[in-house]
C-alpha cells in the first residue's frame, strides 16, 4: 500500500507541476500539431505507402526512447538518419505531394463550384448506370473516368476533346468498335462528357497489373494518383470493376454501381447538415485520437519545460529617437549583462542575435538622469524570464543644442622657411553654422582647422584642412562643412626691393 499511495502521490504532483507551468502557447502547440498529424494519418491511410509510415513510427519510437533513457550514439545517429529521410520521402511521395498541393490550390474554386451547383447528380448516376449495364451485357469494353477534385490533364495522354452533354447514345457510340475512340478512356465531370480515347498512366504494381487487362491496369494506375473513379466493362467477360484510391473491385450487380457513385457524388459535393459539427467529430474518431495522443507524447518529449537554467548573455545597447537638438554626452554604455531563465528547450529555439536592449529617448530631459532597464526594453520571447540585468540602470547626461555661427581659426604648426615671409591668411568661410550646448556658447568655444605645417611652404597655397571641434558640437544635416584656407607669402628678397 505504501508504494501504490507513493506512486499516486508522484503521479499528482507531476500533473500539479505540469499544470503550472502550462501555458497557453503550450495548448496551440499541442492543437496544431495534433492537425498535422491528424493530416498525416489520412493522407497515409489514403496512400498506396503504408509500410513506410509504419517503419517511420517505429524509428521515432525508437528515437524517443533513446532519448529518454540517454543513449547518446543511437540518438545522433537517428537524427542524422531523419535528416537524410526527409530527403527520401519527397522521392517516395512525390505523387502524392503534388496531388496535396494541387488540391491545396484549388480547394477555393472547389468550395465555390459546390456551392453553386444545385444540379443534384442522380440524374449522371442513372445514365452512368444503364450505359454500364448495356455495355456488359453486349461485352463490348469500356473505361469511363468520373474526376473527383484532383485535376486530370496532367495524367492524360491524346483523346479528343468533346465536351458533350452526357447521356447514353453518347457513351454508346464512344464505345461502339467502330468508334476512333473506343480503346481510350472517357473523361466524364458535371454531367459533360469533356473527352474520349484518353490514355490513362498504368498501375506501377507489376504483382496486380500482370493478372488484369490493359483497361484495368490503366483504370488502377489513374486511381493510384488521384481521386477520380474509374468503371472498367471487360469485353472478354462482360463484368463490371471499379478502381478507386489505389484499390480495384469487382461490381456484382448495378445497385452496387449505384450505390459507389452516388456514396462519390456525395464525398466529392457533401451535402450540408444541420449537425456538421458533431458529425466531423465522430467522424474518424480513433485517428482524431491517435494524432492528440501523439501529439501529447511529442510535447512531453521535446515541448514539456522540465528543467529550467539561466544563461548569461552580453547584450548591445541601442539609443534611438534621439531629438535632433539634443547631445547625450559620452562615454555611453554599449552593452549590458543579462541574466535569462527558461528551459532548456526555450533557449535551444532562441536566436541571442535577436537580443538586445532599446532606450526610447524621444522623451529625453535636460541634464543627468538614469534610466532602469525594464523587461519591456529587452526583446525577449514569452517563455523566457528576466532574471537579473547588470547594471540595472543607465545613467545619461542630455544637453539641449541651439543654434550659432562659430568662427573657425587656423592651426598654425611650425615656422615658414627664413627666406619667406607670411603676408596674410584667408578663411572662406570665416564662421560656420552650428548647434551647441549653452556650456559651449558661454565659454565662446570656436573651431579650429588640423594642424597646418608651415615649414614646408614655400609660396601661395590654398588648403582644405579638416576641422577640429568639440564632440558636443552638430553641424547641419550631419554634414561636416568643407574650410578653404589660402595661405599668401612672398620671398624676402621681393620684401626688400
Amino acid at each position: 500500500m505504501d508504494l501504490v499511495q507513493t506512486l499516486a502521490d508522484a503521479v499528482i504532483s507531476f500533473f500539479i507541476a505540469v499544470s503550472e507551468n502550462f501555458r497557453i502557447q503550450d495548448f496551440f502547440d499541442i492543437v496544431i500539431i495534433s492537425v498535422l498529424i491528424y493530416i498525416l494519418l489520412i493522407w497515409f491511410k489514403n496512400t498506396a505507402s503504408r509500410f513506410v509510415f509504419g517503419g517511420i513510427i517505429l524509428l521515432g519510437v525508437i528515437y524517443l526512447l533513446a532519448r529518454l533513457f540517454h543513449l547518446y550514439l543511437t540518438s545522433m545517429l537517428l537524427q542524422g538518419f531523419f535528416t537524410i529521410l526527409l530527403i527520401a520521402l519527397v522521392v517516395i511521395f512525390q505523387e502524392e505531394i503534388r496531388r496535396f498541393f494541387e488540391r491545396l490550390a484549388t480547394w477555393g474554386s472547389l468550395r465555390k463550384r459546390r456551392e453553386e451547383e444545385a444540379n443534384p447528380y442522380h440524374l449522371d448516376t442513372e445514365i452512368i448506370v444503364e450505359s454500364v449495364g448495356e455495355l456488359a451485357v453486349n461485352m463490348t469494353g469500356a473505361l469511363i473516368v468520373l474526376q473527383g477534385k484532383d485535376p486530370l490533364e496532367r495524367h492524360l495522354k491524346g483523346g479528343y476533346v468533346l465536351d458533350g452533354c452526357l447521356s447514353q447514345p453518347l457513351l454508346a457510340s464512344i464505345f461502339d468498335v467502330h468508334s476512333a475512340g473506343h480503346d481510350g478512356a472517357v473523361v466524364i465531370d458535371k454531367g459533360r462528357v469533356l473527352k474520349f480515347g484518353c490514355h490513362l498512366p498504368l498501375s506501377l504494381d507489376a504483382s496486380i497489373s500482370g493478372k488484369l487487362g490493359l483497361r484495368h491496369t490503366a483504370a488502377l494506375g489513374l486511381s493510384e494518383k488521384s481521386d477520380a473513379l474509374c468503371i472498367v466493362v471487360s469485353e472478354e467477360r462482360g463484368t463490371i470493376s471499379v478502381a478507386r484510391e489505389g484499390g480495384l473491385s469487382q461490381i456484382p450487380n448495378m445497385s452496387k454501381l449505384s450505390g459507389i457513385l452516388e456514396q462519390f457524388y456525395e464525398s466529392r459535393s457533401p451535402v450540408e447538415k444541420a449537425n456538421a459539427f458533431a458529425h466531423w467529430i465522430r467522424k474518424n474518431t480513433g485517428v482524431k485520437a491517435v494524432a492528440v495522443l501523439l501529439a501529447l507524447v511529442l510535447w512531453f518529449a521535446f515541448g514539456y519545460q522540465r528543467d529550467w537554467v539561466q544563461r548569461d548573455f552580453m547584450v548591445p545597447i541601442e539609443y534611438r529617437n534621439i531629438p535632433e537638438a539634443w547631445y547625450i554626452e559620452e562615454p555611453k554604455i554599449f552593452q549590458a549583462k543579462v541574466a535569462l531563465t527558461g528551459s532548456v528547450q526555450a533557449f535551444n529555439l532562441y536566436d541571442p542575435s535577436n537580443l538586445n536592449i532599446s532606450l526610447d529617448l524621444a522623451n529625453v530631459q535636460e541634464g543627468s538622469q538614469d534610466i532602469a532597464i525594464t523587461r519591456n526594453l529587452i526583446h525577449i520571447p514569452s517563455n523566457l524570464t528576466l532574471a537579473k540585468v547588470q547594471p540595472s540602470k543607465i545613467k545619461i547626461v542630455a544637453y539641449r543644442l541651439f543654434p550659432i555661427n562659430l568662427p573657425v581659426f587656423v592651426n598654425k604648426v611650425g615656422t615658414l622657411p627664413d627666406n619667406i615671409v607670411l603676408k596674410n591668411i584667408l578663411i572662406s568661410p570665416g564662421s560656420v553654422r552650428v548647434q551647441a550646448p549653452s556650456k559651449l556658447i558661454k565659454k565662446k568655444v570656436a573651431i579650429s582647422t588640423e594642424g597646418i605645417d608651415l615649414s614646408g611652404i614655400t609660396e601661395t597655397a590654398t588648403l582644405e584642412p579638416k576641422l577640429i571641434f568639440p564632440p558636443e558640437i552638430r553641424f547641419q544635416n550631419g554634414v561636416v562643412p568643407r574650410i578653404s584656407v589660402t595661405i599668401q607669402v612672398e620671398s624676402k628678397k621681393k620684401t626688400r626691393k
